[in-house]
């Protein structure tokens, strides 16, 4: 195997577990992506214009946000954290089955906000749980558990789109030419961003003849198993409640590692002998207690404010180019055909599919911070080359798929290296998650008002600007990690975090 045989058997111990949050973060993916190609189908059923309809993606984005923000609440014993990842995987399959109902715009905006609230608890527990289980070994799992998000959100757009209408889905006398365009507005809206695409007279009333509803309904059988392989993880730890199973403290980092080696007297002094450190993993607000900032250094918050300030930018390219690279395509002075320009976003979204896939040997070669350089300065080269050979179509698809693998595994990098540098103490991976979520849905608003007034061109500036910012806050990581105080050596060779243990098993504890 291309890895050593310690990770080995600490993945083998872990086995169940790791692939449990796996299949979460596939749930994550497939209710990720399955809106936008569906949105025009989901107009028809709720008889809603374009912009009322672009409001259920907003629903979906902020609460998504919300749930980052409160999913370290479930972080203090493994049951909580259980439980939450299997009422988020279910309420995703309920709403799946759910939507084909709603025909009222309101009340699917309702449903999708649920459905965002439960991809933030997945998204910051899943990330959480596989730092807490693995440490210093856990880039590579956390590049393997976002291969799988990106494999999600592949696969959703192509379960939808046989069953999306080719013509207009609301029949009605006043049915316009608008019918031969709705693959051009298709792939035109973003949240909350319909653009000029009010000139096209899409009818509200008349009969639904959409066929959509199969769609949805495969994806809630398909992530059925999902919920179920959480609950068996909660069953073969007895957490199920008929079990009278008492909520366990989760994991320290002794109790996780693998390697058998002797107790050493500092790892069995009692808390209040230790030194102080700032708090665990919490939710967002849980951080922000002056409790947790007391001994702590200005390089204590530096590393966690530069961190999420990257992936600010970076998962703020991601939405932005994904939701404008069609547009820009379609304008001057390319005027790329609107089939061909349909292809940009899949060729983007698949080749950080395949980047998440070849990150997974890649990291355990490489350290995250590395990863995380190539990755800022491969998406400034390739804004570069976009804007000199802003003329070429070729070079375009070009581009696209490049940028793509240099953003595939930032996340999963700079959330591994933040993790390293804090010693896994702090709040690194809610905050992350909470400035990527922030970074997707700001700036794809500020782009699409930008491009609004400015013109296609700004587009590609917007990005420029934004992997400069991506590249300045890293470097600014990378100094506050050089000045950030080192552990001593004791605490340096077993694991941080550490709590009074009698042995080491290697097994997955509760």
């Amino acid at each position: 195997m291309w890895w050593d045989e310690r990770v080995s058997a600490r993945f083998r111990r872990n086995l169940q577990p790791t692939l449990t949050y796996w299949s979460v973060f596939f749930s994550f993916g497939l209710c990720i992506a399955f809106l936008g190609p569906t949105l025009l189908d989901l107009r028809c059923q709720t008889q809603s214009s374009l912009s009322q309809i672009t409001w259920v993606f907003f629903s979906q984005q902020f609460c998504l946000l919300l749930g980052s923000c409160l999913g370290g609440i479930f972080k203090r014993t493994l049951s909580q954290s259980l439980f939450a990842l299997f009422a988020s995987s279910l309420a995703i399959s309920l709403v799946f089955a759910i939507i084909p109902l709603c025909h009222n715009v309101v009340v699917l905006a309702v449903v999708m906000a649920v459905a965002g609230l439960a991809m933030g608890c997945i998204d910051t527990i899943s990330n959480m749980q596989l730092v807490k289980i693995y440490q210093k070994d856990s880039a590579i799992f956390l590049q393997a558990l976002h291969f799988f998000v990106g494999f999600g959100a592949l696969l959703s757009p192509l379960i939808a789109d046989p069953f999306l209408s080719d013509t207009n889905c609301i029949l009605s006398n006043s049915t316009a030419n608008a019918s031969s365009n709705l693959p051009h507005i298709r792939k035109s809206l973003v949240p909350h961003h319909p653009g000029n695409l009010s000139h096209y007279d899409l009818p509200m009333k008349g009969m639904v003849v959409t066929r959509v509803s199969y769609a949805f309904w495969i994806m809630a059988l398909i992530n059925l198993p999902v919920p179920i392989a959480v609950f068996f993880l909660l069953y073969k730890e007895r957490m199920v409640p008929c079990f009278n199973g008492s909520s366990h403290p989760l994991l320290s980092a002794d109790e996780l590692a693998m390697e058998a080696r002797p107790v050493d007297k500092d790892e069995l002094c009692t808390p209040a002998q230790r030194p102080h450190t700032a708090g665990g993993h919490d939710d967002l607000f849980s951080c922000c207690q002056s409790q947790n900032f007391r001994g702590a250094s200005y390089t204590y918050f530096a590393v966690h404010i530069t961190g999420a300030l990257v992936l600010f930018m970076t998962d703020g390219i991601v939405g932005e180019y994904s939701g404008f690279v069609y547009s820009y395509a379609v304008e001057e002075p390319l005027s790329v055909v609107h089939k061909v320009a349909g292809y940009l976003p899949s060729l983007f979204w698949g080749f950080i599919t395949l980047g998440r896939l070849v990150s997974i040997p890649v990291s355990y070669r490489m350290k995250p911070a590395t990863m995380v350089f190539i990755n800022v300065v491969g998406v400034l080269i390739t804004f570069l080359l976009l804007l000199i050979f802003s003329s070429s179509v070729v070079f375009l698809f070009v581009g696209t798929a490049s940028l793509g693998l240099f953003l595939s595994s930032t996340f999963p990098s700079m959330l591994a290296y933040t993790e390293d540098i804090l010693q896994y103490k702090g709040c690194a991976t809610t905050v992350l998650v909470t400035g990527a979520g922030i970074g997707e849905m700001v700036l794809q608003l500020l782009v699409g008002s930008i491009i609004h007034d400015q013109g296609s061109y700004s587009f590609l500036v917007c990005g420029m600007i934004f992997g400069c910012l991506a590249f300045t806050f890293y470097a600014l990581l990378v100094f506050f990690h050089r000045m950030y105080p080192k552990p001593s050596p004791e605490l340096d060779d077993a694991s941080p975090d550490k709590a009074a243990v009698t042995g080491d098993t290697g097994q997955y504890q509760r």
